[in-house]
């Protein structure tokens, strides 16, 4: 069955045609591990979670490689300011090295609590400081590039031209309307590949321009390079990236070898939190913590995402997690009693079932239209008759859901009973056996006077707590 996904490159949905036909190739822009990501920051994450899985429900084989920027991320896009981990090993006076290795830890646990696969190669920009400085003196080379007092700096002025993703045209770009905090820079758009470092910076590396430190997007374009070729498949990251990080590493990449990096660009949009923008000054900047913290499962924000397509802002409210909390409780009960039923199907329902299996599929094909697929996975979920084969499909539709659909909150319930309910619940079990019905009656009032209600399933005994 076709793929398709929303080109950036082209700025429009096109089939997706691999370079390989067995195995894809995938860069995606990994975190600053200065500060903890914001659910903000997770959705990106999620979303090229999916891209992988739905990949992978085609057939394909994956090699996907993320960053994890720990050094060089300077706190504004003009190449000026600190780095943005130095600046927060001031702030919670540690080595740069300390809060790199603190922040990814927590990065990592993010993704596991979110059923996110880690990608097959995870970079850390210090561990490849050898291969940007090799990119840097290619493009010295070839022309590309020019020393300052400063910097080694890209001239944007020697390609055909820059501003492929953004669309910026420089010819029409008003005179001062970007700060050139170098006065040594050609044009106001070139931007920073190498940078020397001043005596007290913590950070900094023997290059042939001294002690000095790599600019941020240098560091992407030498470990795609090095670990995925000259040219690969699909590139991701926020939406935030496209106009100066991704602009920078198309105009790198064609310095160095004339080619774009890569085929399709794919992009994730904002999150807006109660309508509005995710600010420090407003106070509404939330972590997964935050909401796993609130009594919900991690995964009720996975599935919150599959509420808009990932390239539509989408806004975050409690009330919003709140029903969606809901809705993944539908569907692990809905599972459930798909796996315990026995209801046979004849062949105009296996034909339905086969219909909800194909929709689902064309739809996570059709530039992951997660919103579409659910409603089939409802679909299945609400089936009259009751069925192993539907709990089966379910299974399968979770391999890109990744919901754990299958997870029984019952029976998680029942595992966090205390003792004392438990030891009552097995006294009322044997007098039942032995048919003291009124002994078991009043063992009942008194496991509900303690906050908890019994009840007698098909499956056995549940209890839970009112």
């Amino acid at each position: 069955m076709d793929i398709y996904f929303t080109n950036t490159l082209t700025k429009k949905k096109e089939k997706f045609y691999p370079i390989d036909k067995k195995q894809v190739k995938i860069y995606s822009c990994g975190p600053t591990v200065y500060k903890d990501a914001t659910i903000g920051n997770l959705r990106t994450n999620i979303f090229q979670d999916v891209l992988r899985r739905v990949l992978k429900y085609n057939g394909y084989k994956i090699k996907h490689v993320m960053n994890i920027t720990d050094v060089g991320h300077l706190v504004s896009d003009g190449d000026e300011g600190e780095d943005k981990m130095l600046k927060s090993a001031k702030e919670e006076h540690k080595s740069p090295e300390e809060i790199a290795k603190h922040y990814t830890k927590l990065f990592f646990e993010d993704l596991k609590n979110l059923n996110i696969e880690m990608p097959e190669i995870i970079c850390r920009a210090t561990e490849y400081i050898n291969e940007m400085l090799e990119y840097v003196k290619e493009l010295m080379k070839n022309g590309y590039a020019y020393e300052t007092s400063t910097a080694i700096y890209f001239d944007v002025s020697k390609l055909d031209k820059y501003g492929i993703l953004s669309g910026i045209n420089l010819k029409e770009q008003k005179s001062g309307a970007r700060v050139e905090v170098d006065k040594e820079k050609k044009n106001p758009y070139d931007f920073a590949l190498w940078i020397k470092a001043p005596e007290n910076h913590l950070m900094k590396w023997d290059s042939p321009w001294g002690k000095s430190y790599p600019g941020w997007h240098i560091e992407c374009s030498a470990m795609s390079r090095k670990h995925l070729g000259e040219e690969f498949d699909i590139h991701t990251g926020g939406i935030d990236l496209i106009p100066t990080h991704h602009e920078n590493e198309i105009a790198q990449s064609k310095g160095l070898c004339g080619k774009i990096p890569a085929r399709y660009w794919i992009h994730g949009e904002y999150l807006l939190v109660n309508g509005g923008k995710m600010s420090k000054s407003l106070g509404n900047v939330y972590l997964l913590k935050d909401i796993i913290n609130k009594g919900y499962d991690p995964l009720v924000y996975r599935l919150f995402c599959y509420t808009s397509s990932y390239r539509m802002k989408l806004n975050f409210t409690w009330d919003a997690i709140d029903a969606t909390s809901k809705s993944l409780e539908r569907m692990r009960a809905g599972y459930q009693a798909h796996k315990n039923g026995k209801d046979e199907l004849n062949k105009e329902e296996e034909e339905k079932i086969k219909n909800i299996e194909e929709n689902f599929h064309k739809a996570i094909n059709d530039d992951m239209n997660m919103p579409y697929a659910l409603s089939f996975v409802w679909e299945a979920i609400r089936f009259p008759k009751k069925s192993k084969k539907i709990a089966n499909l379910l299974e399968k539709f979770d391999t890109v859901l990744a919901i754990e659909i299958n997870r029984n909150p019952k029976h998680e319930e029942t595992e966090n009973i205390p003792e004392e309910i438990t030891k009552l619940a097995e006294e009322r079990k044997i007098a039942k056996q032995n048919k003291d019905y009124e002994k078991a009656d009043k063992i009942r009032e008194e496991i509900n006077k303690k906050g908890y209600i019994i009840k007698d399933t098909k499956e056995g005994i549940v209890i839970e707590k009112e």
